[in-house]
């Protein structure tokens, strides 16, 4: 089939060099030059384990090309996908002024019937927003529908290729056959196409995200109870996530959740149900709470030394919101740096993809070393903040004898403190007893 992904970012790359390897043509397309011409160099611009081999394999034979001529696309396309950003207003609400510029030249451009299937995080009711946009630029017959992914970071490429689920939004007849017959060959061994209508497919997308976050924060709110009343929270969420009807995934306590979509979504569906006179009390505490959890490893770090952090040196391991990302969007590491440099301490960091994306923040402010131990050097404390593999077990005798004191603040609970206070460490974690 021939295809138009419009945006180059992080979901249009993933589903444009997914659609390729099943054998469609795809263009994508986007009105950053730089971008584009990166991606024909053969350049990703972003860190996603995989994506780099798939968008080579698939360029390389032909099927799938990089332009900023998004016209041309369009016309040459029999779906249209739109995957450009929705961040978040200054209201709260999703900003759709991208989505409204795609409309447009959708509509300017129009050709024969196509069906615009939007893969951007969008607001209920995007949908028939578009059909307007789109009708008011053209008499050709097309059709809208709404398609969202459900796509990890650092598993993306895995999530496209096998779904566990592909959602077509859509009352057009038509537009289910054609979205569907795309989508056979990715659920062969077993159909997990689900059709509903577009609304019910946008709202889908936000409950899905609303719901995992929800059971995040409650986590970590029980994990402030389970060091009050002397619990362990690893034992409680093992506990807890033995039962089937719970299951064990997204019940890890932590310092909080970031990245691109969770922060971003809980504000846009809270804007939604107040814009039609509903509070989502639930989604607003799991906001609430992930706010006050952010800030609870710099409060931790500040108890140990009495507030006194002025001239002491924190290490911080893991700066990416999650492994195997580059991604550090709301990343739970950049309030705790915040508070550090604040309180007047000197920050080394580390984290194997995303201290690029740090330094274009921090500049010299922070010192970041290339080097996992090299951050730890003469530190006073160090802090885990991202579960990357090589913070899991590291040399803990190297890091005894580097440290300036043994103090270690676990904000992944991935260290035994038994094991570690054996040793001599002061171990630190969330929940832990």
């Amino acid at each position: 089939m021939q295809l138009a992904v419009v945006g180059t970012g992080y979901v249009g790359l993933v589903a444009g060099a997914g659609f390729a390897d099943f054998g469609n043509d795809v263009a994508c397309v986007d009105v950053s030059a730089a971008k584009i011409e990166m991606l024909k160099r053969g350049e990703v611009p972003i860190y996603e384990p995989g994506l780099d081999v798939l968008i080579a394999k698939n360029a390389r034979d032909g099927r799938l090309k990089f332009s900023t001529d998004v016209a041309s696309a369009i016309r040459d396309a029999e779906i249209v996908f739109i995957a450009v950003g929705t961040p978040q207003a200054d209201d709260g609400s999703a900003d759709l002024s991208a989505v409204d510029a795609v409309g447009e030249t959708i509509g300017k451009n129009m050709n024969n019937f196509k069906v615009i299937a939007t893969k951007s995080t969008v607001p209920v009711g995007t949908a028939d927003r578009l059909r307007q946009i789109i009708g008011a630029h053209t008499a050709q017959p097309f059709a809208v529908a709404s398609n969202p992914e459900f796509l990890k970071e650092g598993d993306a490429v895995n999530d496209f290729m096998k779904p566990d689920r592909v959602i077509i939004g859509s009352d057009d007849p038509k537009a289910r056959e054609i979205l569907r017959h795309l989508y056979n060959p990715f659920v062969r061994a077993s159909d997990r196409i689900q059709l509903m209508d577009a609304r019910s497919a946008e709202l889908t997308k936000y409950a899905a995200n609303a719901l995992l976050a929800s059971r995040i924060s409650f986590m970590n709110d029980l994990a402030v109870l389970a060091e009050k009343v002397g619990a362990d929270i690893e034992l409680v969420r093992k506990g807890v996530g033995a039962d089937p009807r719970i299951g064990t995934k997204f019940l890890f306590a932590g310092p909080g959740f970031g990245g691109s979509c969770f922060p971003k979504d809980l504000s846009a569906i809270l804007f939604t149900a107040s814009s039609v006179g509903h509070d989502l009390e639930i989604v607003r505490a799991t906001e609430r709470v992930n706010a006050r959890q952010k800030r609870l490893l710099a409060s931790k770090v500040s108890a140990h030394f009495d507030g006194a952090l002025k001239g002491k040196t924190i290490a911080v391991w893991g700066l990416a919101f999650k492994p195997q990302t580059d991604d550090i969007r709301e990343a739970p590491a950049l309030t705790l740096i915040d508070a550090l440099l604040e309180a007047g301490a000197t920050v080394q960091a580390h984290d194997p993809q995303a201290m690029p994306n740090v330094r274009a923040i921090y500049g010299n402010r922070i010192l970041l070393s290339d080097n996992m131990y090299g951050a730890a050097e003469g530190a006073d404390a160090l802090v885990v903040v991202t579960e990357w593999h090589e913070y899991r077990r590291p040399d803990f005798h190297r890091l005894k004898r580097i440290l300036s004191s043994p103090a270690l603040f676990d904000g992944r609970n991935v260290w035994e403190p038994d094991e570690l206070r054996g040793m001599g460490f002061v171990y630190t974690g969330i929940g832990r007893k």
